[in-house]
């Protein structure tokens, strides 16, 4: 009896070793398959251009050479690994090699949230907090480089949240995590600014004397942590660089993935808010106040920006995992307990399968799926119809920007705000939405613009219409284009 209840317990070690891979593996396979919704966004153009002028020119870029309003600007790109990553397997497959990275990174994240939580929750718990952390991510899951950043955003958080719980201090081996996350996306500035508060965490119940040398060896281990993120081509400059976004003011408002949390609607972000509450009620939660103040926290940064929904919904279930755990009746067993080499080997074996599955999946869907670009960001017509009219400067819609300077088109805004600061949008978008349709005619003056190409279901052609000294020539369901009075016909 006992040797077959041995048998059953290394049969479901075995097979929880392999949960984290499957949860992965679906994730990748259904964003595969609907790869063509993470590619939306058209910044996803300026970041693979970047990329391939990295590898074209072995160097990275300094100042700005994609636009006639501010050529040789400073500016420094915060991502610019990602961007190689993206240009590369762009250049190898087409539209389907960013899907791919992306879809990746996304089982990444997924199987290393599930892996973490397994510590301290039954699995069928750990795998469900993965999945809803996915869904609420859903409007941010783009081709772009935050979301290769968010696998290692999650392991940092795991690994210090791993640290706090057992009162430790993190090991300095994870600091290349650090480095990794500040050559892949500006957001690792969010991994600094949480050791403080996890600090406290594991401050938090310690007699004072010991509290002194913890706090002590935290405070070392983030200024290491500072010091590892400036382990960059870029060196001090990331750090500036990517800071400079929170510097924008008004113009994050108007950012879409920067403006805050609207409940005008039920959304899946208000359900997992609800759920949140429901959970503490429920289970009759005592938190620890440096806890409750880390959730308050990444609350907060959900509720100012949605973009950081995403990180509310990976890094709470951290947070709550081992207080969660504490309550359950059923603790999760140690997934390796007893485990023989050939156990290892048979879960080897069946995690290879699994890989194996997925690319053999992949490869039979890309060969008779094209992936796409979305049309409303690509206006090729309108474009082909200014470049054979030779027009030089272009007073292009913000969303159009990416796809310009994919076309080595000059542009007057692109996705970089922070290249042209908060006074340059804010007037830009204020005068083609008609909040301030006197500022359009400056603007058009003022940067010598021979033409407009602007989003058909915006104010801006309207206002156009109406402007003395322009005329509209062409107009699809993407773009309208206006000239000068005075251009030269087609």
């Amino acid at each position: 009896m006992s040797l077959s209840i041995a048998n059953s317990i290394a049969a479901q070690s075995r097979a929880r070793a392999l949960v984290p891979l499957c949860v992965g593996a679906g994730s990748y396979l259904y964003f595969l398959c609907l790869g063509d919704t993470l590619l939306q966004d058209s910044d996803s153009f300026w970041q693979i251009k970047i990329g391939q002028w990295i590898l074209d020119h072995h160097a990275l870029p300094y100042t700005d050479f994609y636009s006639f309003t501010r050529p040789g600007a400073p500016w420094v790109s915060t991502s610019w690994l990602s961007q190689v990553a993206f240009a590369l397997s762009y250049t190898q497959w087409g539209w389907a090699g960013p899907v791919i990275l992306t879809a990746v990174a996304v089982a990444l994240s997924a199987a290393t949230l599930v892996y973490l939580l397994d510590t301290h929750l039954e699995m069928p718990r750990s795998v469900l907090f993965a999945m809803l952390a996915v869904v609420l991510s859903l409007h941010h899951i783009l081709a772009r480089p935050h979301m290769l950043a968010l696998p290692v955003m999650i392991a940092w958080v795991g690994m210090l949240m791993a640290a706090a719980d057992r009162k430790g201090t993190p090991s300095w081996h994870w600091l290349p995590l650090m480095s990794l996350w500040a050559n892949l996306h500006g957001g690792f500035v969010l991994g600094l600014a949480l050791i403080g508060p996890m600090s406290f965490v594991a401050l938090w119940g310690l007699e004072s004397g010991k509290q002194v040398r913890l706090l002590l060896r935290w405070f070392l281990f983030g200024v290491a942590a500072l010091a590892a993120s400036c382990v960059t081509p870029y060196g001090w400059r990331t750090l500036l660089g990517a800071t400079n976004i929170l510097n924008l003011g008004e113009l994050l408002t108007v950012i879409s993935e920067w403006s805050p949390a609207s409940f005008a609607s039920f959304t899946a972000f208000e359900g997992a808010l609800l759920g949140l509450i429901a959970i503490g009620l429920y289970r009759g939660l005592t938190l620890s106040p440096p806890r409750i103040l880390l959730i308050l926290l990444l609350t907060w940064m959900a509720l100012s920006h949605v973009r950081s929904i995403e990180a509310f919904a990976f890094l709470v279930p951290l947070v709550l995992a081992k207080p969660l755990g504490e309550k359950s009746s059923l603790q999760p067993a140690d997934a390796h307990t007893g485990e023989s080499w050939p156990a290892r080997y048979v879960t080897a074996a069946g995690a290879l399968m699994i890989v194996a599955a997925s690319w053999t999946s992949t490869a039979i869907f890309m060969s008779h799926h094209r992936f796409k670009f979305t049309m409303d960001q690509t206006p090729v017509a309108a474009t082909d119809l200014l470049e054979k009219r030779g027009a030089k400067r272009i007073f292009n819609a913000y969303g159009f920007g990416g796809y310009l300077i994919a076309r080595d088109i000059p542009v007057f805004v692109d996705g970089r705000a922070e290249l042209y600061g908060e006074k340059f949008v804010m007037d830009f978008f204020k005068a083609t939405e008609g909040k301030k349709p006197e500022l359009l005619p400056r603007l058009l003056d003022e940067y010598k613009i021979d033409a407009t190409l602007l989003a058909a279901d915006a104010p801006g052609p309207q206002i156009l219409d109406h402007l003395k000294g322009w005329k509209r020539i062409y107009a699809d369901d993407i773009a309208v284009i206006h000239v000068r009075d005075d251009a030269t016909a087609p």
